[in-house]
């Protein structure tokens, strides 16, 4: 059943009061489950739940009235009956997957509905990106919410995009029917100095009366968050401790806390609801990014709800933070998270609230999941040439291309370095001291100083912008590239041997996009994303057997971080501090602004 012939509530009425009142038979009826009830905070036993054209019509003690010959019967047998989970905040596009393969993936977990942000696919194919990913969205047997991307360039002035996301733009995909919002407004200095462009579309989302998504990626409290809040995001998921997530919920924001595959975010937030003692309302959990390994090996949100319970939130009161308060905050609480009339009847049977595990998924009605085997269709959408053909180098890249100059009779340099935190979205400005040969820079591998060059890929312009990252761990002659580069989504390419680096650039090329890795002359292991260069049409399972590869070859060259790979495909990510890379040079994020190489 896709959105399209989802009865709207109005439409679906008067079988909803009929069923209710005992008049006519249920599609389904759950018998004798515990009652999760996320808008009590109540556990019920012994209670039946029935459903009529994909959506909840009755929940009470006996519901054998509603029960005909044609009436599917499920026993709940004392199980619990919790609300299909949600996901508040996340991009498809992180799983290397496309909203088929992943809501393919996720459904097992019991994730039923899922709000994304496609900027990922925004920076390559602009607005008519959008709309392939809201297209395919739309056919799946889950709810996936599209919210429209805000910023591409995520950055203006400091990096160059595929496409730019205009204030009308934003206007025209507000009337589209599975867009709910704005998605992260991430030029957040933009926001707190009135700049007219974001204002722009910020307006045109709150005129919609749909939710604007936020990005605050600064520690700064003061008056530039408060700026930022009166603005218009409403909802925050950059927040790392305690504070951040006490100063988000005072001022009326949602705090969005995530654990992705390199977000771990909750336990050093959560404390705000555990020992502070705040009203959970307003604490909301999220994946932002979960790579395909993730989902194949530990779940969605089923495996963040697990982790908060484990951080010792109350179960129903985590339950709460991925169902009721998350619909409630896109304005969706009389449509989804929670088992009562007239909502879609989006449901998990499990035997244990604290584990979790998740034995049958009900969505709109309809049993897609069971014992972790998917047991619905996710059709795929026809995505065209275009989608498949965005990698243009322009030139065959060599050896050269990768030079880095030294200042003129220099003998030694302090280069600015790009320094990897494990686990966290921030970087480091490092410096290092790196010695001249022939008048050319290179690594460091003592100092654990690699070569990091971000190669132009949407218009061919055959341009390359070299520097230096710390943190890898990589020995050897050895390189490793991807065209997933948050978010202009250019080439990065991450090495220790120049010519290492051009064979993997040219790799890439030759692939239309994904991720390669290189060491002594030969390709390792390499995971092909011909969709933007960003996603493979390929199951989750067999994406996340060559990420697996592409991990394992990373460890051969010496790396050791965990969820590398999602660390390497950041370094670009010019609003997040202290320093970036970008198509136009390296970037200090802490003042917004272009900086020099060497110091």
């Amino acid at each position: 059943m896709d959105m399209k012939k989802l009865k709207s509530w109005p439409e679906a009425a008067p079988q909803l009061i009929a069923v209710a009142a005992g008049r006519a038979p249920a599609d389904m009826v759950v018998t004798g489950g515990i009652w999760v009830n996320v808008h009590t905070r109540e556990l019920l036993e012994g209670y039946d739940v029935a459903v009529v054209d994909g959506r909840f019509a009755a929940v009470a003690p006996d519901l054998s009235a509603c029960i005909g010959p044609d009436t599917q019967v499920i026993k709940a047998n004392g199980r619990y009956m919790v609300p299909g989970l949600c996901d508040a905040h996340m991009h498809i596009e992180s799983g290397m997957l496309t909203p088929a393969e992943f809501a393919a993936a996720v459904i097992p977990h019991g994730t039923t509905s899922m709000f994304t942000d496609p900027h990922e696919i925004a920076n390559v194919l602009g607005l008519e990106g959008v709309r392939m990913m809201h297209d395919e969205a739309a056919l799946q047997p889950v709810n996936i919410f599209t919210q429209m991307p805000s910023c591409a360039p995520s950055a203006p002035g400091l990096e160059t995009t595929g496409f730019e996301i205009t204030p009308e733009d934003v206007a025209q995909a507000m009337t589209w029917p599975g867009i709910v919002g704005l998605g992260e407004m991430m030029n957040f200095p933009g926001v707190t100095h009135g700049d007219p462009k974001m204002l722009a579309e910020i307006a045109a989302t709150q005129n919609a009366g749909k939710t604007v998504g936020g990005h605050y990626a600064s520690p700064d409290l003061g008056a530039p968050f408060r700026a930022y809040v009166a603005g218009g995001p409403a909802d925050d998921h950059e927040g790392t401790c305690e504070a951040d997530a006490i100063a988000r919920m005072r001022l009326g924001m949602r705090a969005m806390v995530r654990l992705g595959s390199a977000w771990y975010d909750v336990e050093s937030q959560i404390t705000a609801i555990t020992e502070k003692g705040l009203d959970p309302r307003n604490f909301i959990l999220c994946t932002d990014d979960c790579h395909s390994g993730t989902l194949v090996e530990d779940g969605h949100m089923n495996r963040v709800y697990r982790h908060a319970v484990d951080c010792g939130c109350d179960p129903i009161v985590a339950l709460q933070m991925c169902t009721i308060n998350t619909a409630s905050h896109f304005g969706l609480e009389r449509e989804l998270g929670s088992i009562t009339p007239g909502r879609r009847a989006d449901m998990i049977l499990t035997s244990d609230l604290k584990t979790l595990p998740v034995e049958q998924v009900i969505a709109r009605g309809v049993t897609v999941a069971q014992d972790g085997k998917l047991l619905a269709d996710c059709p795929h959408y026809d995505w065209p040439t275009a989608a498949r053909n965005t990698v243009k180098l322009g030139k065959a890249l060599c050896a050269a291309d990768f030079d880095i100059a030294a200042p003129a009779g220099a003998t030694q340099v302090k280069a600015r370095v790009i320094g990897v935190v494990e686990n966290q979205a921030p970087t480091k400005a490092l410096t290092a001291t790196l010695a001249v040969t022939d008048g050319h820079v290179g690594p460091d591998l003592a100092q654990d100083v690699c070569q990091i060059a971000l190669v132009e890929r949407h218009r061919g312009t055959g341009a390359v912008t070299n520097g230096f990252v710390s943190g890898f761990g990589y020995k050897g002659r050895m390189a490793m590239g991807s065209t997933v580069a948050h978010d202009s989504h250019h080439m990065i390419v991450v090495g220790t041997d120049r010519e290492m680096m051009a064979k993997c650039a040219n790799r890439l090329g030759e692939m239309g996009g994904g991720i390669s890795v290189w060491q002594d002359g030969a390709e390792l292991a390499n995971v092909p994303l011909p969709i933007a260069g960003l996603m493979s049409d390929d199951s989750a399972q067999v994406v996340a057997e060559r990420a697996g590869k592409m991990v394992r070859a990373m460890e051969a060259c010496g790396c050791t971080l965990n969820n590398a790979y999602m660390q390497h495909s950041l370094l670009a990510l010019v609003v997040i501090p202290e320093i970036r890379i970008s198509d136009l040079g390296l970037v200090d994020v802490t003042k917004f602004e272009l900086t020099e190489l060497f110091e």
